[in-house]
């Protein structure tokens, strides 16, 4: 059958108007136009949008990171047609041995697979593996599900992939399309993956607020600014002996104990954890918050409750309470950078630092666990709901100074 010239002019007109799969435009923005935009999520969800202007009809992406952070092994980004924000999902350690993840096209991917597409319509599924995310895919109205890897330097492998819900699926077209994106994403995810694990990493090994100062320059040795803050150190009783009679995982367990009970409380109420000296802490709460002092005692309060639940479980062990110091001052210290060299240190100094810490010693001395400079306790307004225990002496000090019990 010969079709006639104006049909034929026709459907060239609408087969020019009609979009391409063609992503070089994706390519471009990608490398010349994100260079601001900090979070890969909202670079992703951008390029989702993106594609579906061009005609590739993705309905759901995602991607899915190994992260280096002491609670989770890994993170996934989801977009759906419609959202203007990513979901963000948490994976813990050991979901590798979860059926979820044994029976998924994910772990075909860690397997080695190096590209896995599935078409979910009921006619061209029919021998599809057994994985629950395809049901789900088909529940939610997806016809076609493609994800590769995602290749990063130095043999770093994550996950990307891509549902669509046009009836048929992608095209070949759309594929390649997609499949052309991949190296200029990559370079792009890498880049801010890596900002994001370097922050986690500084905020895991010295808190968030030195991060910050670390990441905003504060790298030269003596580097720092003076602050008021108060300053909360606290040590474990009897650690030596306990270290030298337990077995090492017993230790270790123990230790991770402790610190949790203690520092988590400081976390919540808005004080920084600067550094875990072996068995004891030095915690800061910023006079910026005029609810400091406040915040420091609440934190104590919670982080006595659970060292009491704490030594319910070492006796039900067979295993002795643990007993513990903690030394409480408030005044002006120089935060920041203290080491040799080539290795530094960001930290706290100065005399309130060092009155902390004789408090802390006190603690043995006069057998109460917590004690409170008379600074301290004025400043918070706490007065009558402490007890006074007068004045002491402290190593290192010429006069003695006000000593309150919490």
């Amino acid at each position: 059958m010969q079709v006639p010239s104006s049909a034929t002019s026709s459907l060239n007109r609408e087969s020019a108007d009609a979009p391409q799969s063609d992503s070089s435009s994706i390519i471009e923005w990608l490398m010349t136009e994100t260079r601001d935009e900090r979070f890969i999520d909202n670079i992703f969800i951008d390029m989702c949008d993106r594609l579906n202007q061009v005609g590739i009809p993705v309905s759901r992406g995602t991607l899915h990171f190994r992260i280096l952070h002491p609670q989770w092994l890994g993170a996934r980004i989801l977009w759906q047609r419609g959202m203007k924000e990513a979901d963000i999902q948490t994976f813990g350690f050991g979901i590798e041995d979860s059926d979820r993840y044994r029976n998924s096209p994910v772990n075909e991917l860690h397997s080695g697979a190096k590209m896995v597409r599935q078409r979910l319509e009921p006619a061209a599924s029919a021998n599809a593996p057994p994985y629950p995310l395809y049901d789900e895919l088909r529940t939610e109205g997806h016809t076609d599900y493609i994800a590769w890897p995602l290749e990063h330097t130095l043999g770093k492998h994550h996950i990307i992939t891509f549902g669509s819900d046009r009836p048929g699926g992608f095209s070949d077209e759309d594929v390649a399309a997609l499949a052309n994106l991949l190296p200029a994403f990559a370079l792009v995810s890498e880049i801010r993956l890596k900002n994001r694990l370097a922050r986690t990493l500084l905020e895991t090994y010295v808190g968030p607020h030195a991060s910050e100062q670390i990441l905003a320059g504060a790298t030269t040795r003596g580097s720092g600014v003076t602050v008021g803050a108060a300053i909360l150190i606290c040590d474990l009783r009897d650690f030596t002996g306990i270290s030298d009679m337990w077995p090492r995982d017993d230790v270790i367990e123990l230790l991770n104990g402790y610190f949790d009970a203690m520092a988590e409380p400081i976390e919540r109420h808005g004080g920084e954890i600067l550094k875990f000296m072996g068995d004891g802490l030095l915690a800061i709460f910023p006079l910026s918050s005029t609810h400091a002092c406040g915040d420091l005692l609440a934190a104590i309060r919670e982080a006595q409750t659970a060292m009491a639940a704490l030594n319910e479980e070492n006796v039900q062990k067979g295993h002795q309470p643990l007993g513990y110091g903690i030394g409480v001052h408030v005044g002006d210290v120089m935060y920041g950078n203290i080491g040799s060299r080539s290795r530094l240190d960001f930290t706290v100094i100065g005399p309130t630092v060092n009155i902390a810490s004789r408090l802390e010693s006190l603690t043995k001395e006069i057998k109460r666990p917590v004690l409170l400079s008379q600074a301290f306790v004025e400043m918070a307004g706490c007065q009558t709901k402490l007890e006074n225990l007068g004045s002491h002496m402290l190593r290192g000090l010429s006069e003695p100074i006000g000593v309150f019990a919490f």
